[in-house]
């Protein structure tokens, strides 16, 4: 009999929950189209003033389209929400019957007669014309007639609302009342089950629950009797049983969370780390970017009071310019790498001519700063990579000693094959590489820990080793230089780029 009522009962919940949800998520869906309204209204009130502030502006058509462009952009956007919640609020009465999906899906009409007034303004707006009283008249014409549509619009779904909510109120009183007629009848049941059967098992189960206590205050010996082979005791062993496991299974999740929290600690510093060199990185693009500006403007200011010597105001306004292009350039190379929408065309190259257009590019700047360039093309090495990404990262490599170690005076180029590469070498005389920088300074704004500030963004490395990595290729460090290729006394770096040789 107790099963029997606790079936009624479940069946009461379920069907009355089924349908007590199929109202709240109408009347849910009813509140967010109403809110997709009170959206149309405000993106509608936007489109009018944009329109009306160019039709006074006495924009011309083409600048006139493109002011309109966003707020148009959005009234589309919302129309097409608005006709897909219709769409799901008719597939939401079939159960209501059709009368109501055919009372919702008239709202359509409202919705089609608003956009189709729109899309008519719009195009208006957007014509060759430069009339103002015409144009005007297209605007109001609009205003006036979409007001009207959009208050009935939101008029039938206020009434839809309120249907839904009224239904939902009747169904919640015929549940109650069932539910109390069903929670009446178990109530007569279970009082009399319950003096005779149930109150002397409860006492077993105070013991369990006690026993439970102790062991989640950590005494696992709740010693609990196994006299009885019923379910209460059954119970009893396996309480018994799970407090021995868990006095086992305790010291290993102690060692486990000790392990955890180590591990933890290890993630925080290296998020700090992290923040530290984002922190860094915002701080050198601002001196990188803002120091050049400064004297761009500072030689411009001269330049316009009648400096002496105005070639040397413009010498130096190309120089800024021209650090300022090449920061800027390596910020976009960086973004692009991230993001992975450099597009690489590996095909049959010959290195030493990527190395002669690096030269190229870049020994005006290395002879200029008093540094001495040894190149030692070797024989023809035809590899397979992209040309232009492979002189970029040669010219890179380049730069890179003139920002590090023009102090050594020297460096030199080679070109050659090693283990089915070829390998193009760039070899300083600066003060090298510590050990424990060499990995961070191949990593996103890594830099070496004796790296003066303002000296890049740690960026180079890190992007040539992308670009070769994703040509099969790689790039190597080796700081002191070895012996065969020193050029000084200094520890000097050697930066290998590899690039896969041709089958």
């Amino acid at each position: 009999m107790i099963g029997l009522v606790a079936l009624l009962s479940s069946a009461l919940t379920v069907v009355g929950m089924d349908r007590v949800g199929d109202r709240i998520a109408a009347s849910l869906q009813a509140e967010r189209r109403l809110a997709r309204y009170a959206v149309l209204s405000t993106e509608a009130s936007t489109f009018l003033v944009v329109a009306a502030e160019a039709i006074q502006s006495g924009l011309p058509p083409e600048a006139r389209a493109a002011r309109l462009s966003p707020a148009a952009a959005d009234l589309d956007r919302t129309f097409d929400l608005m006709r897909a919640d219709l769409a799901a609020a008719v597939d939401e009465a079939a159960a209501l019957g059709l009368a109501e999906q055919s009372r919702r899906a008239s709202q359509g009409i409202a919705i089609a007669r608003m956009e189709a007034l729109f899309r008519t303004a719009r195009a208006g707006l957007a014509s060759d014309t430069r009339d103002r009283e015409r144009l005007q008249g297209v605007l109001n014409g609009f205003a006036h007639a979409f007001d009207p549509l959009l208050n009935e619009a939101v008029g039938d779904e206020i009434r839809t609302r309120d249907a839904i909510l009224t239904r939902i109120a009747a169904l919640r009183r015929s549940l109650t009342g069932l539910a109390l007629a069903v929670a009446a009848l178990a109530a007569l049941m279970v009082g009399g089950f319950y003096l005779g059967l149930l109150r002397p098992q409860f006492d077993r189960l105070d013991r369990v629950r006690q026993a439970t206590r102790r062991i989640g205050a950590g005494d696992f010996a709740p010693d609990l009797p196994e006299r009885t082979a019923d379910e209460i005791g059954q119970l009893f062993a396996e309480t018994n049983r799970a407090a021995t496991a868990l006095a086992r299974d305790r010291a290993r999740l102690n060692d486990t969370i000790r392990a955890r929290t180590e591990d933890l600690r290890a993630a925080n510093a290296a998020l700090a780390r992290i923040d530290a060199d984002r922190r860094r990185f915002f701080a050198d693009i601002s001196h990188e970017l803002r120091t050049p500006l400064t004297v761009i403007l500072m030689e411009a200011e001269l330049g316009l009071k009648g400096a002496a010597a105005p070639q040397d105001a413009f010498a130096t306004i190309q120089a800024r310019a021209q650090r300022l292009s090449r920061r800027i350039d390596d910020l976009l190379r960086v973004a692009r790498s991230e993001s992975g929408r450099i597009e690489l065309c590996p095909e049959p190259m010959d290195l030493r001519i990527a190395l002669a257009e690096a030269l190229a590019e870049t020994r005006a700047e290395l002879e200029a700063a008093g540094l001495e360039v040894t190149v030692v093309p070797g024989s023809a090495l035809r590899a397979t990579g992209d040309p232009n990404w492979v002189r970029q990262v040669i010219a890179g490599l380049a730069r890179n000693v003139l920002r590090h170690a023009r102090e050594g005076g020297r460096v030199a180029f080679s070109v050659g094959p090693e283990a089915g590469y070829g390998c193009v070498r760039v070899v300083d005389n600066g003060p090298g590489i510590p050990q424990k920088d060499r990995a961070r300074v191949l990593e996103r704004f890594g830099r070496g820990s004796a790296a003066p500030p303002g000296e890049g963004f740690g960026i180079g490395l890190a992007l040539a080793r992308w670009v070769l990595e994703q040509q099969g290729g790689h790039i190597a460090i080796e700081s002191p230089v070895p012996d065969g290729f020193r050029l000084g006394t200094a520890p000097g770096t050697l930066v290998g780029a590899y690039v896969p040789l041709v089958d």
